[in-house]
């Protein structure tokens, strides 16, 4: 690393340390690998080719500003190019590089001003939708979709759920890791590892698709790879489930009819809006989601208990799946 008077002068000498002593695996203690893969192609594409060559001293709030505003992008995408300078110049001032963060400014609503709201509302499906898309499917992506949808799991929670996850007798399913570009890590957060409770006709769909899959020892992954490209690591190597979704759920949603633009996170959606539309408590719907955190929710309604949660979340089974024996 190039260094003036001992410490990093530029935004490229900068970046060079925060990569060194930030965006490392440092195990629990440290970032989760979404997190360092995020904001490494935020660096790289974005704020490197437009700011490296400034002194830190010298980059300035409203010059920042007025960037974010002139990228074509969305609001979101803005937000954490954003959010990733901001981790920057936390770093600077931590390591005492610099003694202000031009993102944050000294005081709220002083810093950089980049709204994170929505341009247009997620695509969520119908219960029509969805039943016409799983009937359509082959048995593994029919799994894939219902229970996507039933836990309102992340791509990366469906992914890299493996048999010991699975309690049969309790109906419960423990998220324990996430799985990015196919490297294992946690998940995003803690709130994320909460038992999830198990409607009987989802663990009915398991036990069945257990009955018939290849990899079944409580080490295998539930969705397993059979590529012969990994031939060495069957049940022990997860799908990709983005190429599942491109090149099996996808065209079978168009072959239905279906016109929206999905992804997995459309499920996850339809599973909150189905939560609220059915009147669920906040709170049942925050736990059922496992968002990290929501002071006012928090604040204002009791801890939800757990026949409250399973009762929210068999209605949306009832709702998206009517078909599914209870065992």
């Amino acid at each position: 690393m190039t260094q003036v008077s001992g410490y990093p002068v530029f935004i490229r000498e900068l970046v060079e340390h925060f990569r060194a002593y930030e965006l490392i695996d440092l195990g629990v203690e440290g970032k989760a690998y979404s997190t360092r893969h995020r904001c490494n192609s935020v660096l790289n594409k974005w704020i490197l080719p437009r700011w490296q060559d400034l002194r830190i001293s010298d980059v300035r709030t409203i010059d920042v500003e007025n960037w974010l505003r002139s990228l074509r992008l969305a609001r979101g995408t803005k937000a954490k190019i954003r959010k990733t300078f901001n981790l920057l110049f936390n770093h600077a001032i931590r390591w005492e590089f610099a003694v202000r963060n031009p993102i944050s400014g000294p005081v709220r609503g002083a810093g950089v001003r980049q709204s994170e709201k929505r341009e247009r509302i997620p695509e969520i499906l119908t219960a029509e939708e969805f039943r016409s898309l799983e009937a359509a499917l082959a048995p593994r992506e029919r799994v894939l979709v219902c229970i996507a949808l039933a836990l309102g799991l992340r791509r990366g929670e469906l992914a890299a759920l493996r048999w010991q996850d699975i309690d049969f007798e309790r109906l419960t399913i423990t998220v324990q890791r996430s799985l990015v570009d196919q490297v294992i890590g946690p998940t995003k957060t803690e709130a994320s590892q909460r038992p999830l409770p198990m409607d009987r006709r989802i663990a009915a769909l398991l036990l069945r698709w257990r009955s018939v899959s290849k990899y079944v020892d409580s080490q295998d992954y539930v969705f397993a790879t059979d590529s012969n490209r990994a031939s060495q690591k069957r049940g022990k190597q997860p799908v990709w489930l983005a190429k599942i979704m491109q090149y099996h759920i996808a065209p079978a949603a168009r072959a239905v009819g279906i016109s929206k633009k999905i992804g997995w996170h459309t499920l996850r959606h339809t599973f909150a809006t189905s939560l609220l539309r059915n009147g669920e408590e906040i709170k049942v719907a925050q736990e059922l989601l496992r968002h990290s955190s929501c002071r006012i929710t928090l604040d204002i309604y009791a801890q939800a208990v757990g026949v409250d949660k399973r009762r929210a979340q068999s209605r949306v089974v009832k709702e998206f799946m009517p078909e599914l024996s209870s065992v």
